[in-house]
């Protein structure tokens, strides 16, 4: 890594990573290819193609870790910050990442929240259908009815314009990515997003100064090896509200006042209604005594929480945290984020009641 002391070249090249998912999956049945068939493939298809021409230098990124998204960890997230990072600190600045479409917008949100304050452009993306058309096996041709080489163009074109922030690319669209969630479970039209993103996406620099963006990586690069082994035992949990007794939630909440402090996110009915019980509230309270941060989402996919109805301002008073207008990837990004990169339960949540104050657009109903 370079010294506070040194001045590192900004290169303007692409830095393509390949993660696996559906985007590189041939055969019959389908299965992902590994990295030193499918790369090699998507190059040769590239220069067999005009469209690439007018883009910067791009360079594949060695990635190890190649496995479906569903399989993905918090110590899998973290080994893909830690090979941007990397990359980042030796110069590289502009980066296309190709994953699963299962977990893309939970590792596109954790990504932003990783890379806050920094000057990096990142764009992910995916397919909901294979680059290969498997019909054919004598040789790898592109199936003309994947969104995969389109995908990919258009985020290779983003990556050129070199945009700071972490961006998800899906179907001729963008968004920022703490904004984005996937709304159908195979159209090609999958994700949607907005572009009224406040933190971390209103975090990010146009240009750094050299000093600034070191002074950057050195902050990161300090804490690198206690978030690495927080990534073992880090968990976010979520409980989803049913017409259940409230005893059903209680119990739930219950069981996880056993364990480290972790994250946890209720999944209320519209703008956040909980259902009140005494017993729930005193749960809250000890939840909050162990450590906890316990975030409320609403079911909803669009609209996000308030404060409005009595059914759901009871669980504020018992320090239950709003998630706003954040999506759950985006809030499950967040919080696992405090939780790797804060080491007491106290500055995580004074961080979490920062960035909110900051930005308040971003806890207002669309």
């Amino acid at each position: 890594m370079p010294s506070s002391t040194m001045t590192t070249t900004i290169s303007n090249s692409i830095q393509l990573v390949y993660a696996g998912g559906t985007f590189g999956s041939y055969g019959r049945p389908l299965a992902p290819l590994s990295a030193d068939v499918f790369l090699p493939t998507l190059q040769a298809l590239m220069l067999n193609h005009d469209s690439s021409a007018k883009l910067p230098n791009i360079f594949w990124l060695d990635n190890s870790l190649i496995k479906d998204s569903s399989q993905l960890t918090p110590s899998d997230f973290i080994h893909f910050y830690q090979l941007l990072l990397t990359a980042y600190a030796h110069g590289d600045r502009r980066f296309v990442l190709i994953t699963g479409t299962d977990t893309l917008s939970y590792l596109g949100a954790f990504l932003a929240e990783a890379f806050a304050g920094s000057d990096i452009c990142v764009i992910v993306t995916g397919s909901m259908r294979p680059l290969l058309d498997s019909e054919v096996l004598q040789s790898y041709t592109i199936d003309t009815h994947s969104d995969a080489w389109d995908n990919l163009n258009h985020s290779l074109k983003l990556a050129a314009a070199g945009e700071s922030g972490v961006k998800i690319s899906f179907g001729g669209e963008s968004w920022p990515a703490q904004t984005v969630q996937k709304i159908h479970s195979h159209d090609l039209m999958a994700f949607t997003g907005h572009s009224r993103a406040a933190y971390p996406a209103n975090s990010y620099i146009k240009n750094l100064p050299d000093t600034r963006r070191q002074h950057w990586l050195d902050d990161q690069q300090s804490l690198l090896a206690s978030i690495q082994a927080r990534a073992e035992s880090s968990s976010v949990h979520a409980l989803y509200c049913l017409p259940n007794d409230t005893e059903i939630i209680n119990n739930q909440l219950q069981a996880l006042l056993s364990q480290p402090p972790s994250g946890i996110i209720i999944l209320g009915f519209g703008a956040g209604n909980v259902p009140y019980s005494a017993a729930l509230a005193e749960t809250l309270e000890l939840l909050h005594k162990k450590g906890h941060m316990v975030i409320c989402a609403s079911q909803c996919p669009f609209g996000g929480v308030s404060d409005s109805y009595a059914a759901g301002s009871w669980q504020y008073d018992h320090h239950v945290i709003a998630g706003g207008r954040l999506t759950i990837p985006a809030i499950y990004a967040r919080l696992l984020w405090l939780l790797l990169r804060y080491d007491t339960p106290a500055r995580r949540k004074q961080r979490w009641l920062n960035n909110v104050s900051q930005t308040g657009t971003s806890i207002k109903k669309r």
